[in-house]
């Protein structure tokens, strides 16, 4: 059998959150350590103490398995209704703690592995990256976008283009050369007193870009 089909998942059979879970964590240690080419259903299977049918049963093929285990991480990190905007919210305060909670998850262990794997590859495995990238940073900017649109609806900020905007508020967490230092290994990920610190300076800079004035 490829690695890219499965067999018939047996219906009406609740599955294991906990079988799903340790599938997840096995799956994200052998994408990290073997790549995507390199990572077998079977070993993810073993590592998970798991049947191979079981895993193809909570995730139907390899590609699946590798988008969730990156939508986990970053779901657990940056969950959907942190972008969620009500009527009288402040889209300052929400912007402070999504700006927090991105850097946290740029600068984790797992994300900075991820990325250097990605880069040591040299886009040979351009599926692992492309699988990576609509899981990850595309799903983070979507949602960013939502969150612009309804601050536009509610006429809280002033956004014409809301994929150019939600792209401008990350570049400015992530300027200059910080996430580079970062991930060739030139600095340490920066203390949560700092990046307080400079989400706010980019909050400061959002805010006076795409706020509305009186």
């Amino acid at each position: 059998m490829s690695e890219l089909s499965s067999p018939a998942a047996s219906r009406g059979r609740p599955k294991d959150p906990a079988k799903r879970r340790a599938i997840l964590d096995a799956a994200k240690g052998l994408f990290l350590s073997e790549g995507f080419a390199g990572t077998s259903m079977d070993a993810v299977a073993a590592a998970a103490g798991v049947s191979k049918l079981t895993v193809y049963s909570h995730f139907s093929d390899k590609a699946t398995l590798f988008s969730a285990a990156v939508e986990a991480k970053c779901g657990s990190q940056m969950p959907m209704p942190m972008f969620d905007l009500e009527e009288g919210a402040s889209v300052a305060g929400m912007l402070q703690r999504i700006g927090e909670a991105f850097l946290e998850m740029i600068d984790s262990e797992d994300s900075v592995r991820l990325m250097r794997l990605l880069c040591g590859m040299g886009g040979r495995d351009t599926e692992m990256a492309q699988l990576f990238y609509e899981a990850g940073p595309r799903r983070t900017l979507t949602q960013m976008e939502r969150f612009l649109r309804r601050a536009q609806e509610l006429e809280l900020l002033r956004v014409e283009d809301p994929a150019t905007a939600a792209e401008f508020f990350f570049g400015l967490l992530q300027g200059g050369c910080r996430n580079v230092q970062v991930l060739i290994g030139c600095c340490e990920a920066p203390s949560e007193a700092e990046n307080r610190e400079r989400v706010a300076a980019a909050v400061q800079v959002f805010m006076r870009a795409y706020g509305t004035r009186e």
